[in-house]
């Protein structure tokens, strides 16, 4: 039975976590890092109390972050030159989501869900008078071009890409990007482009936006978060680039849904980013990685492709059990074993299996190694 476009899915995430701390299990099954931030953060963020008016912002957001946030992209490797026009400031991930899809979705409208995808994404088309169109990735959990052409039709009106993805770890280079435009560049189709996991780039790769294309760039709302980028997820505060003419538009529908975001972290993050160094949070979740990575493999479950970024592992558990579902094997595991994960069949609409679950590694270096030493002996 087909799932409800995800409406449900939420729920069971959250169970999922709640089984673990029922059972007093190691979760790792969600991207909630557990380990302190940076004390500057903190520092910057007191500070604001008493710098500021604590006013509403401007619906495009505190100008000095706005500044800010041109100036560290420009800094980057693959740099990004950005205009002041084309920055927008937004309360989380999931807002920038919803309401660039509010912006852009008539009634009837298609858009494409590449799966395993976050289960937000088809909600957000839906409570817009959208239809979700599915495209599964394959089993190397690449992008199949021709296939992904066939979902292509005269309703389609926009495509979700998220890079590095949740639950894959698979990134996109600039191959993809281009490739991705030679399908879409003949039709009026834009790109929301999921890039929060951004400075989570492994094994000297470095993140290559959406928005450097130059054609794509006009047609794109591109999302990232600070919340990730500081693994301080309760400060809610992300911003997206896009053109000028898209963002008057997306403001359109931000001033009826939640005006400005919080204004005490907007300055707070803007004075975080003249000191941030994002090589270093970079380093820390690259080696939490590795550890997770070198103990998985004394155990049966089986890592086929190290997780090129973001937070999460995938890992075939087939080693261990051939009858269970993904679903099953994750609550037994959870419930029997102690260490909490996803089944991957989570992340797609209609799969009630797969041979795959998904670890977060965003947690405690002793979390990971007990959990993973706790495995070991146990299966």
């Amino acid at each position: 039975m087909e799932k409800n476009y995800g409406f449900n899915d939420y729920k069971f995430f959250t169970d999922m976590s709640e089984l673990s701390t029922r059972h007093k299990s190691y979760d790792l099954s969600l991207g909630l890092p557990d380990f302190e931030i940076d004390p500057r953060l903190r520092y910057f963020l007191k500070e604001s109390a008493d710098m500021i008016s604590h006013s509403y912002e401007s619906l495009a957001g505190n100008s000095l972050l706005i500044e800010k946030i041109i100036q560290f992209n420009l800094n980057r490797k693959n740099s990004v030159q950005l205009k002041y026009e084309e920055v927008n400031i937004v309360p989380c991930s999931t807002f920038g989501l919803y309401t660039s899809l509010k912006s852009i979705l008539n009634s009837g409208d298609e858009v494409i869900v590449i799966q395993p995808s976050y289960y937000t994404y088809a909600p957000s088309i839906v409570m817009n008078g959208g239809i979700p169109v599915y495209y599964d990735l394959e089993n190397d959990f690449k992008i199949d071009w021709e296939k992904l052409k066939q979902c292509i039709s005269l309703k389609t009106k926009a495509i979700i890409v998220n890079s590095p993805q949740n639950p894959t770890g698979k990134t996109w280079s600039k191959e993809d990007w281009d490739q991705l435009y030679e399908l879409i560049k003949h039709q009026e189709i834009y790109l929301i482009s999921e890039e929060v996991y951004d400075i989570y780039h492994y094994d000297n790769a470095e993140h290559y936006s959406s928005f450097l294309h130059p054609e794509l760039r006009k047609k794109t709302f591109c999302i990232f978060s600070f919340g990730k980028m500081f693994h301080a997820t309760g400060w809610k505060v992300s911003y997206i680039l896009a053109s000028e003419g898209l963002l008057e538009n997306f403001r359109n529908y931000q001033q009826y849904i939640s005006y400005s975001s919080n204004s005490p972290c907007q300055y707070a993050i803007a004075k975080y980013l003249d000191v941030f160094d994002p090589s270093e949070n970079q380093k820390i979740m690259e080696n939490k990685r590795n550890i997770f990575n070198e103990l998985i493999q004394s155990t049966p479950l089986v890592v086929e492709e190290i997780s090129q970024g973001g937070f999460f592992q995938i890992v075939n558990f087939r080693n261990v059990s051939k009858t269970m579902t993904d679903v099953e094997f994750s609550k037994w595991l959870t419930v029997e074993k102690k260490v909490s994960c996803l089944p991957l069949s989570a992340f797609y609409n209609s799969k009630t299996d797969s041979d795959y679950i998904r670890f977060s590694f965003a947690k405690k270096d002793d979390v990971i190694i007990q959990a993973l030493e706790h495995l070991k002996k146990e299966l």
